[in-house]
């Protein structure tokens, strides 16, 4: 059976991500730091449903907590074949006057130490085995450029160059690297968003609604999959459109 390890994946994207890798026959390590009963649910469903899961609770941003992790999930679900690089930290609006050094280091530590310490710790394995899969969440803002969120923009931007340049260097060792890059879509950290500024965002879809978690899922479904076998250093936007030149 192979392994998916999904960051961030005690709720939002990751849970909805874990279970519909679990129902593609993947082992999957729930990642997360904090949210231990979000992660048991996580397990808890993809157990109900016939999977296989374990809860890995480890901080992505430490480089011995991250070693630490992966030997654990070899060791209880097997060698790690796909990596999804989820996780993100709390990245409000701020002015730009306020966006000290440290706020958008923060990011950067989400974007992109993370996902390079997490390729890393299995990289040797993948070489040897020529296989592996990572899948980076990157984000429309990327496209957007929205005001009072250089911090989250330019990480994210970042992870859009780590893919393209990790995806040429691997691509020899059969080791496969693409970027999904979701539009807003409701989760359970915008409960507490205005309806009105839904409602602003939903109109400027061409699709003409919102999107679901289920969304991005399908689309890490397919990039883990060998149907894409022959897609590397690609940039899929799921944002019903509006990112549209």
């Amino acid at each position: 059976m192979s392994v998916a390890l999904v960051t961030g994946a005690s709720r939002g994207f990751g849970a909805v991500i874990s279970r519909k890798l679990a129902a593609d026959g993947f082992a999957v390590a729930v990642n997360y730091a904090h949210d231990d009963a979000g992660a048991a649910k996580t397990v808890a469903a993809i157990e109900a449903a016939g999977g296989r899961a374990g809860a890995c609770k480890f901080d992505i941003t430490d480089e011995n907590a991250v070693k630490n992790g992966v030997a654990s999930i070899v060791a209880d679900l097997g060698p790690i074949d796909v990596i999804v690089n989820n996780a993100i930290a709390v990245h409000g609006p701020r002015p730009l006057e306020e966006q000290g050094w440290d706020y958008h280091l923060r990011q950067l530590e989400f974007c992109v130490k993370a996902p390079l310490q997490l390729l890393q710790a299995v990289l040797a394995d993948w070489k040897a085995r020529r296989t592996g899969v990572v899948i980076n969440i990157g984000s429309e803002v990327t496209n957007i450029g929205n005001p009072e969120l250089s911090h989250y923009v330019g990480a994210k931007s970042a992870m859009g160059g780590l893919t393209r340049s990790w995806a040429r260097e691997l691509g020899p060792f059969g080791i496969r690297v693409n970027l999904i890059e979701p539009g807003y879509i409701l989760v359970e950290r915008h409960v507490n968003d205005s309806p009105a500024g839904i409602e602003g965002y939903r109109k400027d879809v061409p699709l003409g609604h919102m999107g679901e978690p289920g969304d991005i899922a399908e689309m890490v479904s397919f990039l883990a999959s060998p149907r894409a076998k022959f897609i590397t250093g690609q940039t899929y936007a799921v944002n019903g459109g509006r990112t549209l030149a």
